[in-house]
């Protein structure tokens, strides 16, 4: 599972429907995976920025290359590639032993 598949599934919510596209249940929605682009569109990392002040994350950057949520810091060659590098970081960072609440959060 890549990154954008990660976050997608674990973050936003969605299922996997097919190989080649999600499934929004708040929504009712397929996003297909072209359609998603995290790394590539700021506008689809912002969604995800969106989802994880939801769950009380608190993003703040300090220019076009450095994301944070909370603690969880990640940087990249554009501000969307550092949020969603900081994102797959809370999931990696939580996909350890107490991670029950957080998922319960997440998902």
């Amino acid at each position: 599972m890549n990154k954008t598949d990660s976050i997608a599934r674990r973050i936003l919510g969605w299922k996997l429907n097919r190989w080649d596209r999600w499934y929004d249940y708040e929504n009712r929605t397929f996003i297909h995976d072209s359609d998603f682009q995290p790394e590539d569109n700021l506008d689809h990392a912002m969604r995800i920025v969106e989802r994880l002040e939801q769950f009380g994350y608190t993003f703040t950057t300090n220019d076009n290359s450095e994301a944070c949520f909370n603690e969880v810091r990640g940087t990249g060659v554009t501000l969307a590639q550092a949020i969603t590098n900081a994102a797959y970081a809370i999931i990696e960072n939580n996909s350890v032993v107490n991670s029950s609440r957080v998922w319960q959060n997440l998902c």
